[in-house]
């Protein structure tokens, strides 16, 4: 029996790699995708040969192209994104349009792309979105990134009610802040830190494991009748 397939983007570091690796550790034939070659290559080394590095940019043409040829694809995870925030009289055309491009054109591509194989395989699948609890909510300085978030909320649930006979559930995780590499010098910053902290009624961060069990839940069979939903790994930030 051939093991299920996975398709993560975004995966050579944060979350997207830990998603990668936890998927490859779970038995799923891992495709990785990420624009640095050197980032999967240490990935392919840490989680084993399960995992097939595709180095590409989620806005080529020729990733869609490759994507949806797969014979077998079960899992996708639309992973890649960026954020710069700026005040809403800051944000230059720039920023507006890779915002735009790389958080919500390429990832209704890639989900095109997706679906066409699992509609071709006929076995049904599940698809998660990492959208972010700025998708239910506002945040300054975040005008942009909270639009294209509020797109894929809409994007899942538009994807969920059609795709449901096929069976192919369409989910999205809407994580708080989490605790990176690359986000932890913006906590070394007190007013920051106090703005975030202040809104997280748990109290704490959240760490890239808080987010890999969500997506791992919505990809596994205990999650068979959700579909169209958030799950908001967010402290309780957006319950206020």
């Amino acid at each position: 029996m051939k093991a299920p397939t996975a398709l993560v983007t975004g995966a050579g570091r944060g979350l997207g790699r830990a998603c990668a690796a936890a998927l490859a550790t779970e038995g799923y034939r891992v495709i990785a995708v990420a624009r640095t070659a050197a980032d999967l290559e240490s990935l392919v080394r840490e989680a084993g040969p399960g995992v097939e590095p595709w180095v590409a940019d989620v806005r080529d043409e020729a990733l869609y192209a490759r994507i949806e040829a797969l014979p077998r694809l079960d899992v996708l995870i639309n992973n890649a994104g960026i954020n710069k925030p700026l005040p809403i009289a800051e944000v230059d055309a720039e920023t507006l349009n890779a915002m735009i491009d790389i958080n919500v054109r390429a990832s209704y591509r890639v989900s095109q792309a997706g679906v066409r194989a699992m509609l071709r395989a006929a076995r049904g699948g599940s698809i998660v979105h990492v959208s972010s609890q700025m998708g239910h909510v506002g945040a300054p300085r975040r005008t942009a990134y909270c639009m294209t978030k509020h797109a894929i909320e809409g994007l899942t649930k538009a994807m969920a009610v059609e795709l449901a006979p096929a069976n192919i559930r369409v989910n999205s995780v809407a994580p708080t802040f989490i605790e990176t590499d690359l986000t932890r010098p913006m906590f070394e910053q007190p007013e920051f830190r106090d703005w975030v902290m202040g809104n997280i009624p748990l109290g704490r961060l959240g760490a890239i494991s808080d987010v890999v069990a969500a997506v791992l839940f919505l990809c596994s069979p205990g999650a068979g009748m959700i579909t169209g939903h958030s799950l908001r790994v967010d402290g309780g930030w957006t319950a206020r």
